[in-house]
């Protein structure tokens, strides 16, 4: 097995990790880290990617933005409040204007993203 296919399924079971804590604890966004989880095992073992997509906590976090790019409006809601949460700490603490345009520039880039390149499905 290669270095790579290696660390790209730690990385993955890491990843997994995360995503399935983000489930009970409402701070960390579960879909993204499964998605990344996805993309790590999908390069790396055939038999993880398999596994993490027969899983419950897949298939109800990640597999409808990964099939056709879409989300339910209270997907996009929650991982939309809790990334703003945690952008607002550094905009209120940071003292460099430079810092503060720039985190306004992400929160209007994920904004921006959210609304017009994700599809809002219906619940």
């Amino acid at each position: 097995m290669r270095l790579i296919n290696i660390i790209l399924m730690t990385a993955g079971l890491l990843f997994t990790g995360i995503g399935m804590v983000g489930v009970v604890i409402p701070v960390l966004p579960t879909t993204p880290f499964l998605i990344l989880a996805s993309v790590c095992f999908m390069r790396s073992s055939e038999k993880f990617d398999k596994w993490l997509r027969e899983t419950k906590i897949y298939k109800d976090y990640a597999e409808d933005f990964l099939r056709d790019g879409s989300m339910t409006f209270t997907r996009k809601a929650k991982i939309m409040f809790i990334s703003d949460l945690m952008l607002l700490f550094p905009l209120i603490k940071l003292e460099s204007i430079y810092l503060r345009i720039f985190i306004l520039c992400i929160i209007v880039l994920k904004y921006w993203y959210f609304i017009f390149k994700i599809k809002t499905k219906k619940e």
